[in-house]
């Protein structure tokens, strides 16, 4: 029996659920309740957005909590804040060591710009992010689709500033705990990517975890 599997019997599981690559979740997070995102076979990109389920309009904000931690990278004891300014999760646990919020979410139009155009119209995180909000009856929209969090994914910049979408850190079983403190909502898009070697050209499952 794994430690993760000792730590979890202790603990009220209140949700387990295998997400496919290439689909979307969305889903509310009590305060007090701890989100896990695992990693199941390794350096798969877990694309999320968060929101106060109170207020979806006060969502995660890159720039503040880029600029209140001073780095551009997460980990353990990061900060997610709003727009606002309010906490939305803190992460609490974390196995990888660092997770890009930078990089963004690929989309039709990055397909083109990093790949070529004739993987314009390939599925992506946006498209996936937009099915899910189109279809959650929870008072979002494209407008709420910004800069988001990739769970395991590696994109180191350059001393010029490049960005290099590199291989990822991330390995089978990894993952990052993300306590509530307020309640939230949260979207997350398993990266259908097929372009992108740190993932073999192979996505894969995650495993999401409340309690």
């Amino acid at each position: 029996m794994s430690k993760n599997t000792v730590e979890l019997e202790s603990c009220n599981v209140l949700f387990d659920f295998v997400l496919d690559a290439g689909e979307s979740w969305i889903h509310d997070v009590r305060a007090g309740q701890t989100l896990r995102i695992v990693d199941l076979e390794g350096n798969q990109s877990a694309d999320t957005l968060i929101y106060n389920a109170n207020d979806p309009a006060d969502r995660y904000s890159a720039t503040d909590t880029i600029i209140a931690q001073r780095n551009i990278y997460l980990t353990t004891g990061s900060r997610l804040l709003s727009i606002e300014g309010n906490l939305l999760m803190t992460i609490v646990n974390d196995t990888c060591g660092r997770h890009d919020t930078i990089g963004g979410a690929c989309s039709a139009e990055s397909n083109t710009v990093r790949y070529s155009l004739d993987k314009k119209f390939m599925h992506s995180c946006r498209d996936s992010f937009l099915h899910a909000v189109v279809n959650c009856n929870c008072h979002l929209g494209k407008r709420d689709l910004t800069s988001n969090i990739n769970f395991f994914m590696n994109v180191p910049v350059s001393e010029n500033g490049d960005l290099n979408f590199a291989d990822g850190l991330s390995g089978p079983g990894k993952y990052v705990d993300l306590r509530a403190d307020m309640d939230v909502k949260v979207l997350i898009s398993n990266c259908p990517q097929l372009n992108n070697p740190c993932n073999a050209y192979n996505p894969t499952p995650l495993r999401l975890m409340i309690w």
